[in-house]
């Protein structure tokens, strides 16, 4: 969002209209085209589409306690982001800005509206998909964002909207995705797509359910409002995946010499995870803790032991403790904390070879059980939470047998129908804490943004007035908060300090209720998730 800087244009008009042009030129590259097919835009936006939320999730999955970074000192001060805090001045968590404003950006308008020049509405329906998960993203992540003034030429300073106007630009988006996606006439063509679609490989189809499972997904997010419609978010569901087969999956080529440049960002070789750790919030939902007598078979094939074989996790408000048995290995499977050592394996989605989630289709009967268990209908919402959990187990298994590490084995079908017949995880009853937790285990490494959404939306530590747990079994806040918190959990993430706190003070200042200069500004609630008055 930056722009050209003015002694630099004044310098260049300085130079008269034959020098200025002649001084622009040398942008002109007479070897390569200036435009290009509006296809060709498709493929980097889908790289970042797997990886943006990858980069964030280093420190939203800290505010989920899905892990976190501890001090390797015992007793030493948790970091900020598991204290429910940020970096001032680093642009740490803002993945996801940058990548929606500049990487989507103006490609995304040209591709949108080139495709609609030529009639391609099965492509110019993709894009406007693309366009509002991106907004339904960001403004999840940060609140307030920059949505009509975001692409606006020969600007300097773009103002903010607020969350319900965000919101109301993903659904009109999305319903103009679903337009154009459902159309036939025009130029439609899965073999033009699916020269950048790296994603559903030019499937119409599959973009549509993509597209209705993202609006079931915002539509779900108004649980806190009086518009909240669950039966809209139902029928939602019920047009996107309808199993594993469909799910958004990217495939990461994973054969170039520099890791960075092709390889799943939590690979072994890219070396992001290496000082991370599991949780005790986690491996409670797993370990028969939070659900008693009930220990998950995903748990030996998603999480690390530690050197006696046990599945422990960190507390964030203690972090190492002082037994160095129990502290949990990295999810490489290994204590250290730098390059692993050579031959290692991942597991799960930590390795370079799983095929990567964008939105799968447990995750989506978990939105349905909610949903259905939000109108009373307890009959839909215990087979979709079934449906869920039972998807999951396949997933799991899909993903580690891609991997194809020795040490993990598949989880076979007698240990699925035993854990899926077990009363402490599928009694008669459904309630809430059985979906979001099953939910967030279904999430696990990479859905960070939708699990810190439904955090937010049940304020970290409601109740389950039926289960008499709370909503998110086991999770704790901090009890010792980042100094500028006021002892009050994070709620939302500043906008990006290079992109705003930078160049755009003075929009941030007009942020209301909460100043986005306000040093607690990360702790006001957002419009999504307050309750009415």
């Amino acid at each position: 969002m930056k722009r050209l800087g003015a002694p630099v244009l004044i310098a260049a008009l300085a130079l008269g209209s034959t020098a200025c042009k002649d001084f622009l030129d040398v942008n002109t590259n007479p070897n390569a085209p200036t435009n290009t097919s509006a296809n060709n835009y498709l493929a980097p936006m889908m790289h970042w589409l797997a990886t943006s939320e990858q980069f964030d999730g280093r420190f939203v999955g800290r505010y989920t306690q899905m892990w976190m970074l501890p001090s390797l000192t015992v007793g030493g001060t948790p970091s900020n982001w598991d204290r429910h805090g940020y970096e001032p001045t680093s642009d740490n968590a803002a993945q996801l800005y940058r990548d929606v404003y500049w990487s989507f950006g103006i490609n995304l308008s040209n591709m949108i509206e080139q495709s609609e020049a030529e009639q391609r509405w099965d492509l110019a329906g993709a894009g406007y998909v693309l366009r509002a998960w991106g907004w339904l993203k960001l403004t999840d992540l940060h609140g307030d964002i920059i949505v009509k003034e975001a692409f606006t030429p020969d600007k300097f300073r773009f103002s903010f909207d607020n969350q319900e106007f965000a919101y109301q630009e993903v659904l009109r988006l999305l319903d103009q995705g679903i337009e154009d996606l459902s159309r036939t006439d025009g130029v439609i063509s899965p073999t033009y797509i699916a020269v950048g679609d790296k994603l559903f490989n030019g499937s119409t189809t599959q973009w549509l359910k993509f597209a209705w499972g993202l609006k079931a997904m915002a539509l779900n997010h108004f649980s806190n409002k009086t518009s909240y419609d669950p039966t809209a978010v139902i029928a939602a569901v019920d047009k996107s995946f309808t199993s594993n087969a469909d799910e958004a999956l990217f495939t990461y080529p994973a054969v170039d010499a520099t890791p960075s440049n092709d390889h799943n960002f939590w690979s072994v070789e890219r070396q992001n995870l290496g000082s991370y750790r599991q949780t005790t919030f986690i491996v409670g939902l797993m370990d028969g803790t939070q659900y008693p007598g009930a220990v998950d078979p995903r748990m030996s094939r998603m999480l690390a032991q530690d050197s006696t074989g046990v599945y422990h996790g960190l507390d964030p408000n203690v972090g190492y403790g002082s037994v160095t048995s129990e502290r949990p290995w990295n999810l490489w499977g290994f204590y250290g904390t730098g390059a692993p050592p050579a031959g290692t394996r991942g597991r799960y989605l930590f390795d370079k070879r799983p095929k990567f989630p964008i939105m799968t289709y447990a995750q989506l009967q978990f939105i349905k059980a909610e949903a259905a268990l939000n109108m009373g209908d307890h009959g839909t919402a215990r087979e979709a939470y079934v449906n869920g959990v039972s998807a999951h187990i396949d997933f799991v298994n899909e993903r580690n047998a891609e991997i194809a590490n020795p040490n993990i084995t598949p989880i076979s079908a007698s240990e699925k129908q035993a854990f899926l017949d077990n009363p402490a995880i599928a009694p008669a009853t459904i309630t809430l804490s059985h979906i979001m937790g099953q939910k967030l285990i279904a999430q696990f490494g990479w859905a960070f943004v939708e699990a810190w959404m439904d955090m937010r939306r049940y304020h970290y530590t409601d109740m389950d007035p039926v289960a008499g747990t709370q909503v998110f079994r086991g999770y704790t806040l901090p009890t010792n908060y980042y100094p500028d918190n006021g002892e009050k959990p994070v709620q939302r993430i500043r906008p990006r300090y290079n992109s705003d706190y930078v160049w755009n003070r003075d929009e941030l200042d007009k942020i209301t209720p909460v100043s986005g200069l306000a040093l607690d500004y990360h702790t006001s609630p957002m419009w999504i998730t307050e309750r009415p008055l």
